[in-house]
């Protein structure tokens, strides 16, 4: 008779496991919120991101506990000699969750690990020619994004783009952009949107853009926004995000449409910072 109700009994734990799991996980998340920021971790943030005091009390604070929240559920681990440091896991953190404040968020949920490299690393991939022929190609990157559970960074950028926010450029908002894209799957361009805004005005706004800067690209046009976006709808979206944080006077100006769309998803304005 035991052994006829014990995978009944064993189907209602795991029910109750998958039912209770968000709710501990939001309690969780919310003693890690209320403990004190350390002072060292204060110190890096003022030090590497040049931003953050002009940015709005709120979203300091804000800004804070995602990174305590961040810190504590994923890895961080360094490549080719790297030695993983306070200084690296706060100024990815701070930047990687400048994406998330105002939102409702789920930290990235499919990300388990960031992988650090000294500098930009080669990554060899299988492509093929237009004649259908298979090769392997070289490419030296600054960072990468996988829908698999992991990001990986260069230190030197990374640096780079936390001292120089006015650039357009910062590999961090970059890859974790293409986080939020790969939340529903493989990155395209379309993440998920916050209840109430419009997935065809997304599309319709963003593919335009996207096209005026293929046309850009091919004829060497100027343009606000880097070239490599007109890789793909993917690309264009983490470029355009990277701008929308750190140039966003003259993305407001010379694109308002694009610019108030990236506004209502990412739910704040750094015109205002």
């Amino acid at each position: 008779m035991f052994s006829y109700f014990l995978p009944v009994f064993i189907a209602l734990l795991l029910m109750a496991y998958l039912a209770g799991k968000p709710y501990w996980l939001a309690y969780k998340r919310r003693l890690i919120k209320a403990k004190p920021f350390k002072k060292e971790w204060r110190k890096i943030i003022q030090q590497r991101m040049p931003y953050f005091r002009q940015m709005p009390a709120d979203l300091q604070l804000q800004l804070k506990q995602h990174i305590q929240v961040f810190l504590a559920e994923k890895e961080f681990v360094g490549c080719n000699g790297v030695v993983i440091t306070d200084e690296i896991k706060i100024t990815i953190a701070a930047q990687a969750c400048l994406l998330l404040l105002n939102r409702k968020t789920n930290y990235y949920p499919k990300l388990q690990s960031i992988l650090v490299y000294p500098s930009a690393f080669v990554k060899k991939q299988q492509t093929r020619n237009g004649d259908g022929v298979e090769f392997t190609q070289k490419r030296v990157l600054a960072g990468e994004s996988w829908d698999f559970g992991k990001v990986v960074l260069s230190w030197q950028d990374t640096l780079v783009g936390a001292k120089t926010p006015d650039d357009g450029h910062n590999v961090v908002i970059h890859e974790f952009a293409h986080q939020l894209d790969q939340e529903n799957g493989r990155a395209n361009g379309a993440p998920i949107l916050a209840a109430g805004q419009s997935y065809q005005s997304w599309s319709e706004i963003f593919s335009s853009q996207f096209e005026v800067l293929k046309k850009q690209a091919n004829t060497g046009a100027p343009s606000l926004f880097d070239y490599y976006g007109s890789t793909n709808p993917a690309e264009f979206f983490a470029v355009a995000s990277e701008v929308f944080f750190e140039q966003s006077k003259q993305f407001s100006q010379q694109h308002p449409k694009l610019y108030q769309q990236l506004t209502q998803y990412y739910k704040v304005d750094p015109l205002y910072w």
